[in-house]
């Protein structure tokens, strides 16, 4: 087990990601990879795969990431910016993620991530999203 997969097991049980069943292969400074399996949890009333649930994944990879990413020194971090464009949607299969950093700052962090099926090969989802690196006081 790599020591970026190991941070992430020490702090995932119990925790939203946990809930829904979401796991992770691959976690080092700058990139982070995961996934889930659709199951009904995910689904919104429509029974297709919940946007929110899509969010809570990409969302995840890029707070990992970040973790994993901090400058030394660096206590923590906090989301101050995301955006999502939906492409597709699912009703059954594994949904994948690969999350890279787009900018490692001082101050903010910048990261990608794409979401897909891997029944269809389609993109679900592209996501972006800014952190805010926090330092002690």
């Amino acid at each position: 087990m790599s020591d970026g997969i190991a941070m992430i097991a020490a702090r995932h049980e119990g925790t939203l990601p946990w809930h829904l069943g979401m796991r992770w292969m691959r976690a080092e400074r700058g990139l982070v990879e995961g996934g889930f399996t659709i199951g009904q949890r995910h689904l919104a009333g429509n029974g297709f795969l919940h946007a929110a649930t899509v969010i809570a994944l990409v969302d995840s990879a890029c707070g990992y990431g970040c973790m994993l990413s901090l400058p030394e020194g660096a206590e923590s971090f906090t989301t101050i910016e995301l955006k999502s464009n939906f492409l597709g949607t699912a009703r059954e299969g594994d949904v994948t993620c690969v999350a890279t950093m787009a900018h490692g700052g001082r101050t903010t962090q910048v990261w990608d991530a794409v979401a897909r099926s891997e029944a269809s090969g389609k993109t679900l989802a592209l996501f972006r999203c800014t952190q805010m690196v926090l330092w002690p006081r």
